[in-house]
């Protein structure tokens, strides 16, 4: 199994100053880079301080200039925020000056605020739409001119430029429900999916998808299925009930998001009381320890087996979750030095 890193540039509150979150952040990259790391996944969100990615392209093309091996993922860009040809044109300068390391990511978004404001009118369930019209566009641009008449866009004749320098760059199709993993085992495209704080139960059913997907759709299919979950590695108390304390805060604001329960000033959603939550989001202590990718070192290899022998074959190491950025660096040392090993061939 490979290792993933998923980090944002987060802000919990405005005392907190950029140039330090900058630093942080691509120092993080720089560490997975070094330990071997696959993949370094940013996002796309708007107007939202706890995850600043207004433009993934120009985040990961930052990140190239400072790092050597590390492959550089779009996770994910949006499909209804973006027109066909500025996407493609956006994703192929990244490959040219990366020397290739690009990872096409492609998504329907998660967060209706946002959708209110970058896309007003559309429903956050329908966006899937768009990325099922935009996915086979970005090949074809990637190859040379095509004109589109379709639902969402038209336009005469055009071409991407530049052209990405990978000759196969790798599509990646975030998949939570039959409907994407159909469409990403389709079309060939490799899988990312995110269980929230959900029991190993979800990413169980997940992978029953993909495989119904594979024997309905695509026999020959041999793409990745990727896992991401929150993570954090430690041997104290301290960490370990500072680690709980900031996942808690972060999924209180993410329910806000998600469920339009409150509001949302200068970039920073309101915390919404936990015991409001319900559905996708767990939020009881025992449960979240067990769910997520939390625990000493042992505890975590362990967990990791469990995906391994589900199928995951790369997963996703998600840092942000609003801890202090010291503990954020010693819960991925603890994962880099003893953890990885236990997965090295």
């Amino acid at each position: 199994m490979k290792f993933h890193l998923a980090v944002n540039l987060e802000r919990m509150n405005s005392s907190t100053c950029m140039n330090t979150v900058r630093n942080h952040t691509i120092e993080m990259v720089q560490m997975a880079d070094r330990a071997g790391f696959e993949v370094a996944w940013a996002a796309e969100h708007h107007a939202l301080e706890m995850t600043i990615a207004p433009n993934p392209f120009q985040i990961l093309t930052w990140w190239a200039g400072e790092t050597e091996n590390i492959r550089l993922g779009c996770g994910v860009a949006n499909a209804a925020y973006w027109h066909p040809i500025n996407i493609a044109g956006e994703a192929a300068l990244l490959d040219l000056i990366s020397g290739g390391r690009l990872e096409f990511g492609l998504g329907s978004g998660a967060y209706q605020r946002e959708f209110d404001r970058m896309r007003p009118g559309l429903d956050q369930k329908d966006s899937w739409r768009y990325m099922q019209e935009m996915l086979p566009l970005v090949r074809q641009l990637w190859q040379g001119d095509v004109a589109h008449d379709g639902e969402f866009w038209q336009f005469p004749s055009a071409t991407s430029c530049p052209k990405p320098v990978q000759d196969d760059v790798p599509f990646w199709v975030a998949a939570r429900s039959p409907i994407t993993f159909d469409y990403a085992v389709k079309n060939d495209c490799n899988i990312l999916s995110w269980p929230l704080t959900m029991p190993m139960s979800e990413a169980e059913k997940y992978r029953q998808m993909l495989d119904d997907a594979i024997a309905n759709h695509n026999p020959q299919w041999n793409g990745k299925f990727c896992l991401m979950r929150h993570s954090s590695v430690y041997e104290t108390d301290a960490d370990r009930d500072s680690a709980m304390a900031a996942i808690r805060q972060i999924l209180s604001q993410f329910g806000n998001l998600m469920m339009k329960k409150g509001d949302v000033v200068n970039g920073f959603p309101e915390h919404v009381p936990l015991e409001e939550l319900e559905g996708n989001v767990r939020v009881n202590p025992k449960d979240l320890e067990q769910n997520l990718l939390f625990g000493d070192p042992e505890t975590v290899i362990s967990k990791l087996k469990a995906y391994e022998a589900l199928g995951v074959d790369s997963f996703i190491y998600y840092a942000s979750m609003g801890m202090e950025m010291e503990q954020q660096k010693r819960s991925l040392d603890l994962f880099i030095n003893k953890v990885m090993p236990a997965f090295n061939s």
